[in-house]
């Protein structure tokens, strides 16, 4: 997502005089576009995130509508007080944008993930986290973003496009759907990938609905209550941690709403049960986020179903 990433930034800003990046110092390969066409807007902080987060609240206040970009766990953990403090008390428009969420830089490590981000962020005051599941959500996010003009971070990971006929309601958007479902599963982001996978291997494409959660803190509207309420097992799938994720939210919006599921299974990221480091996909397999782990899942609500 960082091409799509850098391509709308480019036309966002060119239309919008008021939007200033600020680079972490990253972004190699991907970033130089910017540079050229923003001039003296385009900023590199350096290796000073804190640093770049209250420069940011110091232009948002003046009118500014600032991006600051590096790594997730750079741009999330090293800044929070000053985004906290700086930006989300005050409502300022500055907004965070973390490549790399979940375990997306592999075998660089714990230093280097992000499995923990949104729990922090979406917690804090006038703040809304963005969660693409897919390439081509990245140019109509960084748009609402930029016209709501409140804080914001934007976890930006590896998605292939949006299937046909999606449709989004407060922070779920709808990806399948099926008149007989009894099975709901809402995934967080890319990891969809290996849900849409594992439908696939236990030949349950057209018996179950998908969705993918948007944004944080969520929004659930009562149509997709509704929707949820006509379901026997719902399976939630984040590539973070399940502490303050998406789980934890949906859990208590579907208790609010009076919802009780038969079956509710979560699976979620486990950390380094192992305490080894390995790709993105390895660290996935070790947390159960791996297709063939969720396959098996699938196959407990629904044993009847399979094909």
């Amino acid at each position: 997502m960082r091409k799509e990433f850098s391509a709308a930034i480019e036309k966002l800003a060119l239309a919008d005089e008021s939007v200033v990046f600020i680079t972490g110092d990253l972004g190699y390969n991907a970033l130089e576009n910017l540079q050229k066409k923003l001039g003296k807007r385009f900023i590199n902080a350096g290796v000073a995130e804190q640093n770049m987060v209250g420069v940011a609240a110091g232009m948002a206040y003046k009118g500014y509508k600032v991006f600051c970009y590096s790594i997730a766990p750079f741009v999330v953990y090293r800044c929070l007080e000053q985004f906290r403090n700086d930006a989300c008390l005050h409502n300022l428009p500055v907004f965070l944008v973390g490549n790399g969420g979940g375990y997306g830089y592999g075998i660089m490590g714990s230093t280097h993930h992000a499995i923990e981000d949104l729990a922090c962020l979406s917690s804090l005051q006038n703040v809304k986290t963005w969660i693409p599941a897919f390439s081509d959500e990245v140019e109509p996010v960084l748009t609402q973003i930029l016209h709501e003009k409140h804080p914001a971070y934007l976890r930006l990971g590896v998605g292939s496009l949006t299937p046909e006929g999606a449709e989004l309601s407060g922070s779920l958007k709808q990806i399948s759907h099926s008149a007989n479902a009894q099975t709901a599963i809402v995934a967080l982001g890319p990891i969809v990938a290996n849900v849409l996978k594992a439908l696939i291997q236990v030949g349950l494409q057209a018996e179950c609905d998908v969705y993918t959660a948007l944004t944080l803190p969520l929004e659930l509207t009562n149509a997709t209550a509704e929707a949820l309420r006509k379901v026997e097992n719902i399976l939630v799938v984040e590539e973070h941690v399940s502490i303050g994720g998406l789980a934890q939210q949906l859990s208590v919006k579907l208790l609010e709403a009076g919802i009780h599921p038969k079956n509710f299974k979560s699976l979620t990221a486990q950390g380094y049960p192992n305490g080894r480091y390995g790709s993105q996909s390895y660290h996935q397999t070790q947390s159960g986020l791996d297709a063939a782990n969720i396959a098996s899942i699938i196959h407990s609500f629904t044993p009847s179903l399979i094909h």
